[in-house]
């Protein structure tokens, strides 16, 4: 602004440019402002205190106890503990009565409206005890809800957005099986092929490139497959394979599905230990999260077979937890003194634990039913160094594999115990008799593995020592000891899998590379014994056609790939795949058919037999005819080639005689040729010896 003129500077003239008049700020005659506040000033006025400024981040708590002046300090004490994990609160009321009781609700206000949210989504329907379930609510839904209309009007129609069917890999009139590739194309970097095994070659359906960054997982029933990334992992589905859900759990590393794909639990690493979230599959909600001291256990939860339930084991005694709500079984643990390993029925909510010898007391094995808590059936067991429990796939028999010692030696302060003179049962609960009994197997021998046949009445043992060892086959009846059926000796092997079908087993070293396939119903005879060297891994489709083994890169780094056989060993299809890292086939949901359709259909199995003849020989026929084409196409190829490579060499003819002196050699007669032998000194060493 020009300064005015004073009497200071009176005598200065008047035309200097430093003084001038002061400007005038007055809006011209007929002016008219059209510039709105919120125009000028949006952003300021943006930032104006309202009435409803902090009301965002209060919450109110519905159905707290109601307690008398002297015990509202603990329970203050109690809530505020809860809802601290969601934020820092920085203000708390208990309205109370005229008695100075509580009126059971409270309001609490976080210092972010993020934390208050957060508050709602953990703690409402949180069960505080029995007689408490917590209903927590935005201090703004009550404007929400005060302002329903009166005069209800219908929603407006949606446009209906077609949603991808998870099931169509099992609507294929004949039941292909699809399985997946992976292998690693950079660090970190996975590239994933989805084919379906159709005759007479496999049909690649999708490949993704840098699809996860380790490996790939199947759900239980095949309908997600699971991918690992950073941020957590993702789960997709549908004829493309589009992404489902993702579940934010950053460096996941090991995850599981619920047996009925309800819950996925998500474990990763934390500085102070592992953390474990439970997430519910269909929303992508998380249901419950732990964190375990240590990083060696990477599966701790074990599932029912239905979804009803998880347990996990704690310092003597076991958790178990019911879904949906993810609470304590009756709000409280089961007390176990001693207790070493559990697991669940496949079929059955029921429990099987072992606890340890104890002050002279015996081992013991105890099947729990589930959700009663009562025990069915107790084992007690004597000199008792470890216990493995096995399930059959069907439910239909417990083997406990139990190790046992002659002599135990301790040191003095009882923290060196060794075991002398080991030698092994296997104990044989049989689940659908009555009273449940139990057989005894004993082996001297070393246990190298043991498997169930998942239908059937069998089990298989591999004995002995490791490079010259037996392999046993029992079979399990009503009334009877376990009875040895057949001993196959001195087998190089480590590993047993059977078909998911049962009745054929492989026998896999999977050190050498070495395999072996046995008919259980044929006097146990080896139909086939390929190699297949380095070869880690072994995967049997699900219907128990055809079986693959597989050389994986995260074991060497050469030679990686995969060979398909059928039941009976016979080779399909050899491939190798650079940087190949697995091969999963997709998973089957069980059968719809009831058990008394599945008996009727085997019991009328030859009334079929000539349909299903009469189908293998046109796909016989069908793949001859594809193969015939392809031979065909591949030879006219080859000929047009040829007949290309003719003409050039038809046509530089003149040139090579030219070349040669002007003599034809094409046509020279190779009988007139002299063959002369030529020798000549090409190095000399001399070598002094002393």
């Amino acid at each position: 602004m020009a300064k005015k003129k004073s009497e200071e500077h009176s005598g200065a003239d008047a035309n200097d440019s430093d003084y001038t008049e002061e400007p005038n700020f007055d809006d011209p005659p007929n002016f008219v402002d059209n510039i709105s506040d919120e125009d000028l000033l949006g952003d300021m006025l943006a930032q104006r205190p309202s009435e409803a400024d902090g009301v965002e981040s209060v919450v109110v708590v519905d159905n707290i106890p109601k307690v008398e002046p002297v015990r509202l300090e603990k329970l203050k004490s109690v809530i505020n503990k809860l809802f601290s994990h969601c934020g820092d609160i920085v203000n708390v009321v208990y309205p109370v009565d005229e008695e100075g009781k509580t009126k059971g609700y409270a309001f609490m206000e976080y210092k972010q409206a993020s934390q208050a949210e957060e508050a709602v989504k953990k703690f409402n329907n949180h069960r505080l005890d029995k007689n408490h379930i917590f209903a927590v609510n935005l201090f703004t839904d009550f404007q929400k809800y005060e302002n329903i209309p009166e005069k209800w009007e219908p929603p407006t129609v949606q446009t209906f957005k077609v949603q991808s069917d998870l099931y169509n890999f099992i609507n294929d009139p004949d039941t292909y099986d699809q399985y997946c590739v992976a292998a690693e194309t950079a660090p970190n970097c996975v590239q994933v092929g989805f084919w379906q095994n159709v005759l007479p070659e496999p049909f690649e359906l999708e490949t993704r490139e840098r699809f996860t960054d380790t490996f790939v997982k199947w759900s239980p029933l095949g309908t997600y497959v699971v991918t690992f990334h950073k941020p957590g992992v993702a789960i997709w589905g549908g004829s493309s394979f589009q992404k489902i859900q993702k579940f934010p759990h950053p460096g996941t590393q090991f995850v599981e599905f619920s047996p009925c794909e309800n819950y996925l639990v998500t474990y990763g690493p934390t500085q102070t230990g592992q953390k474990i979230i439970i997430w519910d599959i269909r929303t992508g909600a998380e249901k419950r999260s732990f964190v375990a001291d240590g990083m060696s256990v990477l599966s701790m939860f074990r599932w029912s077979h239905d979804d009803k339930f998880v347990a996990r084991m704690g310092e003597n005694s076991i958790h178990i937890y019911e879904t949906p709500s993810f609470y304590l079984l009756n709000l409280k643990s089961i007390k176990i003194p001693g207790i070493r390993g559990f697991s669940w029925s496949p079929t059955d909510n029921v429990i099987a634990y072992w606890v340890e010898e104890q002050n002279q007391i015996p081992a013991r094995v105890t099947l729990m039913e589930i959700p009663k808590k009562r025990e069915i059936r107790n084992k007690n067991l004597f000199h008792v160094a470890d216990c493995k429990l096995h399930w059959q796939k069907s439910g239909d028999y417990l083997c406990v594999k139990v190790d046992r010692y002659s002599k135990l030696k301790k040191d003095k302060k009882d923290l060196d115990v060794k075991f002398l003179g080991m030698f092994y049962n296997f104990e044989i609960f049989h689940m659908r008799e009555k009273e449940i009994p139990v057989d005894s197997v004993e082996i001297r021998e070393l246990i190298l593995a043991f498997a169930w046949e998942p239908i059937g009445n069998k089990f298989s043992i591999i004995h002995g020592e490791p490079n010259s060892s037996n392999v046993s086959f029992y079979e399990v009846n009503k009334g009877v000891k376990p009875s040895l059926v057949k001993r196959l000796e001195k087998k190089s092997c480590t590993h047993l899998f059977w078909s998911p079908r049962g009745q054929f087993i492989v026998m896999a070293n999977l050190t050498m590379g070495t395999f072996e396939f046995v008919d259980s119903t044929n006097d146990y005879i080896i139909s086939a014994s390929p190699d297949h060297f380095r070869a880690s891994e072994v995967e049997w489709d699900p219907t128990g056609r055809y079986v693959v083994t597989g050389v994986s890169s995260w074991k060497v780094k050469e030679d990686t790939g995969f060979n398909m056989y059928t039941f009976q060993g016979r080779i399909i299809k050899r491939t190798i795949l650079k940087n190949f890292v697995q091969f999963l086939w997709r998973p089957r949901p069980p059968t719809l058919l009831s058990e008394e359709k599945q008996k009727e259909i085997k019991k009328n199995l030859k009334k079929y037999y000539a349909a299903f003849e009469q189908k293998d020989r046109l796909r016989l026929t069908r793949a001859s005819k594809e193969l015939l084409e392809k031979r065909s196409q591949l030879r006219e190829t080859f000929m047009e080639y040829r007949n290309k490579r003719i003409a050039e060499w038809v046509e530089q003819k003149s040139r090579r005689v030219m070349l040669r002196g002007h003599v034809d050699t094409d046509n020279l007669e190779t009988d007139e040729v002299d063959e002369e032998i030529v020798e000549f000194l090409v190095k000399e060493e001399v070598t002094l010896l002393e």
